[in-house]
Formats: structure tokens, sequence, C-alpha cells
């Protein structure tokens, strides 16, 4: 037997161990108070469960009329998903009888097969999570149901919040944490008999808040759906303890004021999170609904916000990634993204990111991750940030900001970003310079790749004398949404830009590089594979110290300054 095998055995024997214990307290005998849900599904993935499609961490399994817990997993990040029960918000949005039964006949019967500690689902963090669901959807859950079975969902309550009060130290620091403390403090107050666990959780909670959020409300890992999420939990914790008569402690209030700038920083004019280093556009309605319970009314200042620059013009908004990526334990899931920016013009995003391809295999990961995946300029076959040969999960080197500055004006925000990224390969340094108008109808651009020291003038040169008078080849892309309807215009000296809205944006250059357009792909989560969009691209060499590149995406002059776009879209069907 393999070492890796006997720890896992002994990590089982440890989990069914502690449950035995936590089984031995007596059992909760209700809720304190009748809960309310905090949790928000969707109504066409309750359908689509209820119809027997399971969509968990990009793998679609469709077994009709079978439990979940009959599904075989494709994977582990599918069963993870499953026992964490964030499912049960899906049926509990479609909430009619066919819902409900699916709710019930699944959730009792993981409790007879799961409870005593087998199974996928006994991380802190997922023992948290459905912790949670089972409170907020208890009445959804009990409803119609026997005796015996509600007393063995209070039993499995309470042992699974005595099993977490022991076990929430061994989740990872940040995001599993968060959600480790939320659930316990959010189960020791809605359970009558558990209350002696809500201040040791509060306690340790306040403590993460002073260690994971700096004093500009980001999180080491610079994922801005990953900072939503924070966000969301410690709202959950607020509120759950307000409305027991306890006062949240000011270190909880300090930290949600501080995070409540940055993510309306970090807003796309749609309402959607920028998509950087993993993280996607964050749940419908998750963080408007986040922002609204937390109360907190602070708009961003004129800074960088967790290392994101934001411009902003009537209805369009510009988001660009402003600083190295991270590194360490909080880097596993950095992009090389220094410099890259998406822009959405209303209700459509227009450039933007490839995104996590996480869901999709590590290949997919991987290329998320490199440069060319994100709106920016890249030398042809290297990142901006590197890892070490064979290790691909932090990065070995870094792209460093050596400039970052916003320049606010009357007609409009300047931003001027450079990093040295390939000072060390090409002796090439990026310079981007960015420009949106007041109105948010224009977007201009110069970029330079330029040796802007002696050492780097040097390393450039010994390049060319290496064989490459040809120059180093480099492109710069704009990836588009996959809404976007794209063509190349004025007989390829322009690409014209077609929203579903109607508005139309040309994208022109300044002849500096050949202008094409090719495929691309859009990564999200919650579908099954890639979707197919296009991409801007200039391509051309860097011979001399400087190469120049100006550009403009701009609004067609016949776009209306404003237009109604009231069309409404279901959550897309994964295709």
């Amino acid at each position: 037997m393999s070492s890796d095998a006997t720890e896992t055995g002994k990590h089982r024997l440890g989990i069914r161990w502690a449950l035995w214990r936590a089984s031995k307290v007596p059992a909760s005998t209700g809720f304190v108070s009748q809960p309310e849900p905090r949790t928000i599904g969707q109504y066409n993935r309750g359908r689509q469960m209820v119809a027997g499609n399971f969509l968990f961490a990009g793998h679609l399994v469709e077994a009709p009329g079978a439990s979940i817990w009959d599904v075989r997993a494709p994977d582990p990040a599918f069963a993870r998903e499953a026992h964490g029960f964030a499912w049960l918000d899906d049926l509990a949005a479609l909430g009619d009888g066919a819902a409900r039964l699916k709710a019930q006949d699944w959730t009792y019967d993981w409790i007879a097969r799961y409870g005593r500690g087998s199974g996928a689902g006994w991380s802190p963090d997922l023992t948290a999570r459905r912790l949670i669901r089972w409170i907020n959807h208890a009445f959804f859950l009990m409803s119609g149901r026997k005796s015996e079975q509600t007393g063995g969902y209070f039993r499995l309550l309470t042992s699974q919040t005595v099993y977490l009060s022991r076990a929430w130290k061994n989740a990872a620091p940040g995001l599993p944490r968060f959600e480790a403390l939320t659930g316990m403090i959010c189960a020791g107050l809605a359970l009558k008999g558990m209350e002696g666990h809500v201040g040791p959780a509060v306690a340790a909670l306040a403590a993460d808040c002073l260690r994971e959020v700096d004093g500009e409300g980001g999180l080491p890992t610079r994922n801005p759906e990953e900072l939503l999420e924070v966000f969301t939990l410690l709202t959950w914790a607020a509120q759950a303890l307000s409305e027991a008569g306890r006062m949240p402690p000011p270190e909880l209030n300090s930290v949600m004021e501080r995070i409540a700038p940055t993510l309306r920083a970090l807003r796309h004019a749609d309402g959607g999170l920028a998509r950087f280093h993993g993280g996607g556009r964050g749940a419908e309605g998750r963080l408007d609904h986040a922002l609204a319970t937390a109360g907190v009314r602070t708009m961003p200042a004129a800074r960088l916000a967790m290392g994101f620059a934001r411009l902003q013009g009537g209805r369009t908004t510009v988001i660009v990634d402003a600083a190295a990526p991270p590194r360490a334990r909080a880097g596993r899931g950095a992009h090389a993204s220094t410099c890259a920016l998406e822009l959405t013009s209303g209700r459509r995003p227009v450039v933007v990111s490839c995104g996590s391809g996480a869901p999709f295999g590590m290949e997919w990961r991987q290329a998320g991750r490199a440069t060319a995946s994100h709106s920016t300029l890249a030398i042809e076959g290297y990142s901006s940030s590197r890892f070490a040969p064979g290790e691909f999960t932090t990065f070995h080197e870094t792209a460093q900001v050596t400039t970052a500055r916003l320049m606010p004006a009357e007609d409009g925000t300047g931003l001027q970003l450079a990093h040295d990224g390939w000072a060390q390969t090409h002796g090439l340094s990026h310079v981007r310079d960015l420009f949106l108008a007041a109105d948010g109808r224009k977007l201009s651009g110069i970029e330079k790749l330029a040796a802007l020291s002696v050492a780097q003038k040097n390393r450039f040169e010994a390049l060319m004398q290496d064989g490459r008078l040809g120059g180093v080849a480099f492109d710069l892309r704009f990836h588009l949404h996959p809404d976007v309807d794209a063509r190349l215009d004025m007989g390829g000296a322009a690409v014209s830009l077609a929203l579903k809205s109607g508005e139309i944006w040309v994208f022109q250059h300044d002849g500096g590089g050949k202008l094409s357009l090719e495929a691309s792909v859009y990564l999200e989560r919650k579908r099954l594979r890639p979707r197919p969009a296009l991409q801007i691209i200039l391509r051309t060499s860097a011979i001399d110290f400087e190469t120049r590149l100006g550009w403009t995406l701009a609004k067609a002059q016949d776009t209306p300054l404003a237009i109604r776009d009231l069309s409404s879209e279901e959550m897309p069907i994964p295709s």
C-alpha cells in the first residue's frame, strides 16, 4: 500500500472517530428561530437537476430518475460539489413539488450513506457549506417527512456542528477557512444547544479578517470572485449575529467596510466581476445582494483596488490588471495577466479575458493562465510571468509593475502602466497608456515594447546580435466575448464589433502591425466545454529599443449615446 493511501486511510479513520465523539453530544431539538434562506439559487439549474442532468465542476452527467448519490463522479471536483449541497439552492429556487421531493430524498439518502464520515464531503469548508444549506432550507427539507427522519436530520446537524468546531483549524487559510467559520457561526446560532460554539468561531473569524484581508480590502490571491465569496460569507455571519441580538465584532464590520468599495471597483457596468486570477463573473445577483445586505455605501476611491485600475465613462467600464500576480500559496490560481484589460458597454461585455480553464482539465487550466489568453501584449512564446521548468503551480518569475498611474481629467480618465516581465529574457518592458473618454464612447491606447534601462538595452542588443535580426515577434490581443459579432472592415484596416444591444464599436490602429481576426475561447465554469469566440490580433516585431503601436476602440458615429438594452436572457443551457 502506498504512503498516500495510508495517509488517506488514517484521515478517514480520524474523521469517523471525530464524528463518533460528536454523535455523543445530545442532539439539538430544533431551531432557535425560523431559518431564513440567505443563499440564491438558479431556477434553470434546478429544473435541469430534476430532469436528471447533473452539472458539476465542468462535467455533465445525464442520469434521469437516478439519485444524485448513484451518479458516478467523473472526477473528485464533481464529487466535492455534490457533497457541498450548494445545489439545494437551485432546487429551492425551482420550488415545486418535484424539486422538494428530490431535495428531501437526496438529503436523507446522504444521511444514511455518508452521515458517519464516509464520502467526499468532510473537509471543513464542505461541511460548513452543507450545514448552511441544510439550515437555510430546513423547512423545504422537513416538510411532510416523518419524525424519525427529521430526528436523524437534527442529530446530524448537531454532530456536524460539533465536528466542525474541532475541524475548522484544518481548513486552508483564506476562503476555505472563512467558509468553515461562517458555517459554525450560523449553525451555532440557529440550533438549540449549540450556542457555545459561537464565541470561539467569532473570535477566530475576527482574527482571520485581520490576517487575510489587507488594509485596502483585498485578498492575497487577487481573485475578484473569491473576494466576493469571502464578503458574502462575512455578511451572512454579521447578519446571523445581529438577528440573534449579538454585536458583530469590530474587525468584521471594519473588513466589510473595506471590501465593499473594492468590489464596486471590480464590478463592470453589467454587474459582473472582472475575470482575473482564476475568478469568474460571480453568481447572478450575488454581488448586488451581498452589497445590499452589508449596507456599506462607500464608493471606490480613484486608486488601485486589489491591484486593479478602473476606468469609467458613461455606460462603459474598463478594468485593468495593474499589479504583479501573487506568488507562493496565494498564487496557485494566478494568471500572467499584468496590464491586461476588460471592457464592458452597458449590459454587454466586449473585450474580455479567456478566463479560468480549471474546470476543463490541466491543459486548459495552464492555457488560461498564459498572457496570450488575456487582452494585452505578449512576446511570442513567452508569458510575462513564468513557471519554473517542470513546475506549474505558482509562478517562478513574475512581471513587476514599474509604473502605475491613474490620471483623472475632465474629458476622461487616463492610465499609464509599465511592467518588466521580459526584461530578463529579452531586455524589454511593456508600457501601456490608456485613455477612456468621459462619455465612454472611445478607448485609446498606446503600447510600447521598449528597452528602458542600460541593462535592458544590453540584453536586447545581445539578442539581436545572436541571430534575431528579424526582431522579437509579439502580438497585441483583444479577446472578444462570444456574443460579439466581429468582422474585418475597411479593407482589413479595422474590425467592426456588433453587440446584441445594437451598438457598433470599431477597432482601428495606426498601421504599426498586421491586423487579423482569429479564433479564441471563452471559459466559463457552468459550461461543459470552452465557448468559441474571436480575438483581434495586431502582429509585429520589435527591432529597435522602442516599438510603438497605437489603437482606438470607439463606438461608431451613428451609434446613439444611449441604447435601451432590455433583452432578458435565461441562464445559458450547457453546450
